[in-house]
């Protein structure tokens, strides 16, 4: 009997679910970055591997290890605190990136995340009514400032958020997800925006 091959192709985390353009109402008080292509493990080291982890970071990327709910950022790479002994290292592309995660091996536990998030970067004037319909943190910018991170929850999906440098329109925050939700998060996200007028862009690594 002959046998039967499949072809697998690569898709990316918001394949099928959102596509480039604009919806709701007029202007454009919510931006979404889709961002695909980026490379994410997470760290777990305990407390006496915390050093050699952290001079590795510091050699490999020039970021300081995170010890409170903060994300520190170079060029190419972010480094987010996920708890205590637990960080979410994100590079800007997967280029070497298995090999990264190789090389800190050596002082702790890593886990290939790359597949398994679905990331956007959200701005615009309106963000924060936006979000505010469903997030459980205060975003105020005196309660969530630039470089803060948390882990919470939208629409009874578990997220990770941090708020990274602001842009034109002020505040921008990059929304983690797991791949699986991707679609019920959206359904959330676009149902909030769409009174403000959203334009969806995507940001290949």
């Amino acid at each position: 009997m002959a046998e039967i091959g499949t072809a697998w192709t690569a898709r990316g985390a918001w394949t099928g679910i959102v596509a480039p353009g604009a919806f709701g109402g007029p202007g454009d008080g919510v931006k979404v970055c889709l961002r695909e292509g980026l490379g994410m493990a997470s760290l777990i080291a305990g407390r006496e591997q915390e050093p050699a982890l952290g001079r590795a970071l510091k050699s490999r990327y020039g970021l300081a290890l995170p010890t409170g709910p903060s994300v520190v950022s170079s060029a190419s790479h972010s480094l987010a605190w996920a708890g205590p002994g637990q960080w979410l290292l994100v590079a800007a592309s997967r280029a070497g990136f298995a090999e990264d995660c190789a090389g800190l091996a050596e002082t702790a536990a890593v886990a290939e995340q790359s597949d398994g998030r679905a990331v956007l970067s959200l701005s615009g004037s309106m963000v924060g009514k936006t979000l505010a319909k469903g997030c459980m943190v205060d975003l105020h910018p005196r309660a969530f400032p630039v470089g803060m991170t948390a882990l919470t929850s939208i629409a009874y999906i578990g997220i990770q958020l941090w708020r990274s440098e602001d842009g034109p329109d002020g505040a921008v925050y990059q929304i983690l997800v797991p791949r699986s939700m991707a679609g019920s998060f959206w359904s959330w996200l676009s149902a909030s925006a769409a009174e403000f007028g959203c334009a969806i862009t995507t940001a290949d690594a």
